[in-house]
This record gives C-alpha cells, structure tokens and sequence, in this order.
C-alpha cells in the first residue's frame, strides 16, 4: 500500500483536506513548509498522525487566514490556525507564531505522505520542536510527543544534539 493511501486510510481523510490546502497554497503562491511530527517523518523512521503543520511567511498568515476561511472550517488560536473539514480526521494547523515565518525559505523539497512537499530544514524543524517541548501552555501530552519528535531526529542526526538545550537533553528517555 502506499504511504498516502495508507495515510488516507488511518486519517478517515475522504475530503482530501491535505490535497486541497496544499492545491490552494500553491494556486495563490503562498510560501509554506511543513514542520511538526509529519516533517520530522520526512528525516526520520515515520509515525502516524492527525496533524499537519505548516509555517508560512508572516507576511502571509492574514492572507492565508482569509483563503483557508473561504474553502474550510478554521479555528484561530493563539499560536495557529486550525483547519478542517467535517468529513475529515485530518488537522491542519498553520502556524501564527512570527518565530517560524523564516523556515519556508530555508526549506527543501522532500517526500511525505508520499507527496513531494517542502519541508523545514532539520535544523529549524528541530528549533521549532525545542521550542515546543519547553512551552509550558502546551499540553503536556503534546510535550511528550515533541520529545519524542527530538529523540527521533536526534537518532538520525546526533550531530544535532548540540543544538538541544540541556533542560531538554535531560528529559529524553536515555
């Protein structure tokens, strides 16, 4: 089976949300780039999730608000903007936070879900999970899995490491 029919098929995903952000990005020339547990499959041994998150140039995230506001169900919160669709599992989170605005320039096209997407560099991808692990507004389930996120990149770039806060190395499962 292939990754994205497998994706589809575990993600209830029959809107094919993901597809359709993605087409409407690219139709109005959005800058983005995927971060979050689906880039890190991008560099790592893959796990399965709900989520998709993508970071846009800040410049943008009004404009990407409005788009997505007019094609799909959107939530803002503080930190993103949750989209979705009713006869979808899938989530979509864009991130608003400005600390993420610079990682589609530096991102690379590679392939997720069996789809050939832009994808933060390893080294902001991993930035961005320090950053979330170390939020303390965050779920702490959601902690968990950015931890889990870190060692699973740390496993395939220890080069990498140094760019982990000690507070974080600490927590990981040794």
């Amino acid at each position: 089976m292939k990754a994205l029919t497998f994706w589809k098929t575990v993600t209830v995903d029959e809107a094919n949300l993901l597809e359709s952000v993605i087409s409407l990005l690219a139709e109005h020339q959005i800058s983005y780039c995927l971060i979050g547990g689906q880039a890190v499959n991008a560099y790592a041994e893959p796990v399965v999730s709900l989520d998709v998150d993508l970071a846009v140039v800040a410049e943008e995230v009004a404009g990407v608000e409005r788009l997505l506001s007019d094609a799909f169900v959107v939530e803002r919160f503080s930190h993103s903007l949750n989209v979705t669709l009713p006869e979808s599992d899938v989530r979509i989170q864009v991130q608003t936070d400005p600390r993420y605005s610079e990682f589609p320039q530096r991102s690379a096209i590679r392939t997720v879900l069996g789809i050939q997407l832009p994808v933060a560099d390893v080294t902001d991808l991993l930035r961005g999970k320090v950053w979330a692990a170390t939020d303390p507004d965050r779920r702490p389930s959601k902690r968990q899995k950015d931890l889990a996120d870190i060692a699973r990149l740390l496993e395939v770039r220890p080069d990498l490491r140094a760019n982990v806060p000690e507070e974080v190395l600490d927590r990981l499962v040794k």
